[in-house]
């Protein structure tokens, strides 16, 4: 019965640790609401977030195989989300031609699909590091 337990502690706080990253990434964007956008057919957007919860995942999954403990998983999952953060920032400040957060505002799928590959790639950067 303890795993049984233990999974489902497990997956309440993936949930929760995703819920709070979508809901910093949503105050990190300053010219458009994700969820607007989406419901409004933003394919980019769409992508965007899509590849910040596959990324926050992967970081919860190596957090979940190197911890012991649901503490330590929710600490290394809030690092985790803070450094996708960073990510999307430093993706926002290398991006010298052209600002992402417009383009993905302007439903620029191309834009869409390499911030769902950065957010994805560096996700398996930042897990393997916790180890």
């Amino acid at each position: 019965m303890e795993p049984f337990i233990a999974t489902l502690g497990y997956f309440a706080l993936g949930v929760v640790v995703v819920v709070i990253g979508l809901v910093l990434f949503e105050w990190l964007t300053k010219q458009y609401k994700d969820w607007d956008e989406i419901s409004n057919g933003n394919q980019a957007v769409a992508m965007s977030i899509s590849g910040k919860v596959i990324g926050i995942c992967i970081i919860l999954s190596f957090a979940i195989y190197h911890s012991f403990t649901l503490w330590d998983t929710l600490i290394w999952g809030a690092v985790g989300v803070v450094l996708q953060m960073v990510t999307y920032l430093l993706f926002e400040l290398f991006m010298r031609k052209f600002s992402v957060e417009s383009k993905l505002k302007e439903n620029n799928t191309a834009v869409g699909i390499v911030s769902m590959g950065v957010s994805i790639g560096l996700a398996f950067v930042i897990g393997a590091s916790i180890t």
